[in-house]
């Protein structure tokens, strides 16, 4: 009888046999990588080639790639927006995991820097436009349509599982994402080469940094006829550089979620259980002992004064640089090793957790763990480099010994911190509690039932309930009388993932907005030389900076979660 009265789960869509469409989703995927691999190639040359002066690429050959490039992506994304979904049963499925509200408000906040950069870029070319490329101003024009198609093509489309126009649909997002990884290469670029110009400038050593000098004064290779010399053109040259950190994030937010829609083409969906209730911020901070965002916010506050002064005394050069760089290692010290103690005690925490693991497939967090994986890779190396060189170099002082504790606490608190989110990402959504969510199955605890009474019922009275012995009732008198132990571990969780959040956005800001004591720090410089050491910098150190963004997003929906 009373498997008559519950009511059961809805059952999942029978899945497609497996037709000639299914067969060929390799073979579709192969075709849009191989297409993307080549298109990155050619601008990975470009780009390259195009920050040494001794070759003969110009940075108007790169802007003409990249604007050739933003306009088929546009024009692809146009056609997907009018007639890939305007097909009948062209998106049957939208995957509820991929293109969460924080991922694609970070990706809006990211492309409104980024707009106001491509002005201040516009405004900063358009200053001497007598002497310059006309591509050089239209770029920043034809990026600022791209940034807002893309934008809005993403905040809709983000969780759509298509099922026309399958293979160009794939070309189409590969191309794109190619296309953003193109952007973002340009821009570390061109960052890591004035990066380099500033270090060679200080030392009286011009053999470097020959792109960022030509391009930031709008020079051609050898020329001196365009200078930037009024207030307003320094002010949008200064503006336009400080915004690129936002316009690297854009690009990283937007191919990860271009990556996951590339991965739903095709898709068949089935209703599994799933994260896809999201409780309300206002609820979430309720549930918290605030420990965990008030000291978190009190390290933010404090790296933000450690940055400024940073900078300040860098600038100025002499012994002022030795005290900068020791109260930067004394900050850093303290905020990696307060934040492996919290993601150690997270991970803690877990093993009480009677949460079951989710297992079900899910390409958005597959995508995510793989990207804290492998960028973590980049802050390896360097830790690793200069671990080497302070053991190995001489001499042994003060700044050596923080350099080494820095570097051996980056290491510790990229491995920690990746277990806890990793863990947390993997666990499935807490459930709702007997005894404060009342059951979908009305009075599924009665043994005899007056059906025509009963279908006269709306809801059971809250009358007391007998427990009866059997197995399912001692396993739920269990978990009411464990409902407060589970409760503090979930407020605990929460204010663990806010506090490793703001102290992951202040090691972003430092290293995003110019902050490079591998630089100011001449223990690496000595040990490998400037050549080598700025080579590994620049590869690694993108990597590194992406990593604590994508770990602030992480950490978010493992707040929400939680």
């Amino acid at each position: 009888m009373s498997e008559e009265l519950a009511p059961g789960p809805q059952e999942s869509p029978p899945a497609p046999r497996a037709g000639p469409r299914e067969v060929w989703k390799k073979g579709g995927r192969l075709l849009s990588v191989l297409l993307a691999a080549n298109v990155l190639l050619l601008a990975c040359t470009l780009i390259s080639g195009g920050a040494f002066n001794k070759v003969a690429v110009y940075d108007t050959d790169v802007f003409a790639l990249l604007t050739t490039m933003m306009l088929l992506a546009m024009l692809w994304i146009l056609f997907y927006l009018l007639r890939t979904v305007r097909c009948s049963c062209a998106v049957p499925y939208r995957d509820a995991h991929a293109g969460p509200i924080w991922l694609r408000g970070g990706l809006v906040l990211f492309g409104i820097c980024t707009l106001i950069m491509d002005i201040f870029k516009t405004g900063y070319y358009s200053s001497f436009f007598e002497c310059q490329s006309a591509i050089k101003i239209l770029h920043p024009v034809i990026q600022a349509v791209f940034v807002i198609i893309q934008t809005y093509f993403l905040w809709v489309s983000a969780k759509d599982c298509v099922h026309v126009h399958l293979n160009l649909t794939r070309c189409g997002l590969m191309f794109t994402l190619t296309t953003n990884l193109a952007i973002w290469m340009a821009a570390v670029v061109d960052e890591s080469v004035h990066q380099s110009h500033s270090y060679s400038s200080s030392h009286s050593n011009t053999s470097h940094g020959h792109l960022a000098s030509d391009q930031r004064a709008g020079n051609p290779v050898g020329g001196d006829s365009c200078l930037c010399s009024t207030a307003v053109c320094q002010i949008f040259q200064q503006g336009y550089f400080y915004l690129y950190p936002f316009n690297i994030e854009y690009s990283l937010f937007a191919s990860t979620m271009l990556y996951v829609m590339w991965k739903n083409v095709g898709r068949f969906l089935a209703s599994a259980p799933g994260h896809s209730h999201t409780p309300s911020p206002l609820s979430l901070f309720r549930e918290t002992f605030f420990a965990g965002p008030v000291l978190g916010l009190l390290l933010f506050v404090i790296g933000l004064a450690v940055f400024i002064i940073y900078e300040v005394q860098v600038s100025g050069g002499g012994g002022r640089t030795r005290q900068a760089l020791v109260i930067y290692y004394s900050f850093n010290i303290v905020c990696l090793g307060l934040t492996t103690l919290v993601s150690l005690s997270g991970s803690i925490i877990y093993r009480f957790d009677r949460r079951a693991m989710d297992h079900h497939k899910n390409p958005t967090r597959t995508l995510d763990v793989a990207l804290l994986m492998g960028a973590a890779l980049g802050q390896y190396a360097i830790s690793y480099y200069s671990i080497v060189a302070v053991v190995a170099g001489t001499p042994q002082d003060l700044l050596a010994g923080l350099d080494l504790t820095h570097a051996l606490l980056m290491i510790a608190q990229h491995t920690f911190q990746n277990i806890f989110i990793i863990e947390s990402l993997h666990r499935g959504p807490p459930r709702a509690e007997p005894h404060s969510t009342p059951t979908k199955e009305p009075c599924q605890n009665l043994t005899f039932t007056n059906l025509d009474a009963f279908h006269t019922l709306p809801a059971c009275p809250p009358t007391p309930r007998l427990v009866s012995p059997s197995p399912a009732d001692q396993r739920e008198a269990v978990a009411i009388i464990s409902a407060p132990r589970s409760q503090w571990r979930r407020r605990c969780l929460r204010d663990i993932a806010l506090f490793l959040l703001l102290c992951n956005v202040i090691l972003w800001i430092m290293p995003a907005f110019g902050a490079r004591p591998h630089f100011s720090n001449t223990v690496e410089v000595d040990f490998y030389g400037y050549s080598l050491w700025a080579a590994i910098v620049n590869i690694c150190l993108p990597f590194g900076i992406f990593y604590r963004m994508h770990a602030v997003s992480s950490l978010l929906e493992v707040y929400v979660l939680s």
